[in-house]
């Protein structure tokens, strides 16, 4: 029987002497081609790296990774605030498929119990306008009000006294009273808007310094430079007589900011809207307690032609003992610490600066005192301290308590 035509000849006569058949060559060629393409195939210079799809839910999977934090959350609130204070942002949020964090807490929350087995936890009621609510408010209104009224009483006594009781007398009240201010302030600062839960970072100290010095920082630096100190130093009980009171302002504008801010929390849609939103309140709040700061401070003697002393130190420390409470009160104790911390020190630093001026060849260390003495007088120093401290704290606060997480 004959081969067909068209059928491939591994013999074929009519090639060429040492040349392979056409077959061979065919499939020769098509080995080679495979050979040749085998290394691109297993490594290419230019080819990525292999990317391996996460699993199809990835809800569950950040679910898993802040199980207690979903399991403990009394709302979806809490649960956004928890996860901004890990790090995680509205952009961050769509990778898991949400166009912000609260509306993946909102999905966390809702998926929680069934996760946990557990069953859903109802959020405590607001307390709604009512005689509860005014309890509440007199539980902390009252207290932040025993502070100002001792300073008051022991002013009045010392003055209805005058000329009559002697100096161990007169220091003996002043004494009393001041115990009692600072019991009465132990015992408003233990409850309401103005109490800080994880502590306040251990500035009982500095905020001794920063009073003691608005009463008699002023004449001990007007010594030090005349060539003092003589040690018969002048009280100026002026500006104590004006913040004493302003801490039941202090308290209102808290509360005050407290509470907008949670409403905010609550009807926001997205951290950047929040913070937007909370940024012009705390501006309004600080701005609130300055006015009423300043008005009892002018009510105290100060800012009056002739009062002796200056509104602008005093008014500096109260904005800067506001905002350090402020940002304890939200869980910030230790940049309020240190923004006490460093008028402190600077409080301290003006007269060692201006007794290590009188050293040979040291003059130029009392150069920035005097400036600032001769421009504003010895006020201006505390002043300066409070003013540059409490600007730092409020830059501060305006970036920490403007986060849901200063907020849960």
């Amino acid at each position: 029987m004959g081969r067909p035509n068209d059928a491939p000849s591994l013999d074929d006569p009519s090639a060429p002497a040492g040349e392979p058949p056409a077959a061979l060559r065919s499939a020769h060629r098509s080995t080679e081609r495979s050979s040749d393409r085998a290394p691109e195939v297993a490594y290419h210079p230019n080819r990525g790296p292999v990317i391996r799809r996460g699993p199809a839910d990835p809800v569950r999977a950040l679910m898993h990774r802040h199980r207690d934090l979903c399991e403990r959350a009394v709302d979806p609130l809490e649960i956004a605030a928890g996860l901004e204070a890990h790090g995680l942002t509205d952009r961050t949020a769509a990778r898991y498929r949400h166009r912000d964090v609260f509306s993946l807490a909102e999905e966390l929350y809702a998926r929680a119990p069934g996760a946990g087995g557990h069953t859903p936890r109802t959020p405590p009621p607001d307390p709604g306008p009512g005689k509860d609510e005014e309890n509440v408010r007199a539980g902390w209104a009252l207290p932040a009000l025993l502070p100002g009224s001792a300073c008051l009483a022991t002013a009045g006594a010392l003055r209805a006294t005058e000329g009559v009781l002697g100096g161990e007398a007169r220091f003996a009240v002043t004494a009393v009273g001041a115990l009692l201010v600072l019991l009465g302030l132990r015992f408003a600062l233990r409850g309401g808007p103005l109490h800080a839960p994880g502590g306040t970072g251990g500035v009982t100290l500095y905020v001794c310094w920063l009073l003691g010095y608005v009463v008699y920082g002023d004449d001990l630096l007007t010594q030090v430079i005349s060539g003092g100190p003589d040690g018969n130093w002048t009280a100026a009980p002026a500006p104590l007589l004006g913040l004493a009171p302003a801490l039941a302002p202090a308290a209102w504008c808290a509360h005050l900011f407290a509470v907008r801010a949670r409403h905010r929390l609550a009807g926001s849609h997205g951290l950047s809207e929040f913070g937007a939103g909370v940024r012009p309140l705390l501006l309004g709040v600080v701005a609130l307690f300055l006015c009423a700061l300043t008005a009892l401070l002018f009510l105290a003697g100060l800012g009056r032609p002739g009062a002796g002393g200056g509104l602008v130190g005093p008014a500096a420390l109260g904005v800067l003992l506001f905002l350090a409470r402020l940002l304890a009160v939200h869980g910030f104790p230790e940049p309020a610490a240190t923004g006490l911390a460093a008028a402190c020190a600077v409080e301290v630093a003006a007269p060692f600066l201006v007794l290590a001026g009188r050293l040979p060849g040291l003059g130029v260390l009392a150069r920035p005192v005097d400036a600032v003495v001769v421009a504003a007088g010895p006020g201006g120093v505390p002043a300066l301290a409070c003013g540059i401290a409490a600007c730092g704290l409020l830059a501060h606060a305006s970036v920490t308590l403007t986060r849901a997480s200063a907020h849960a």
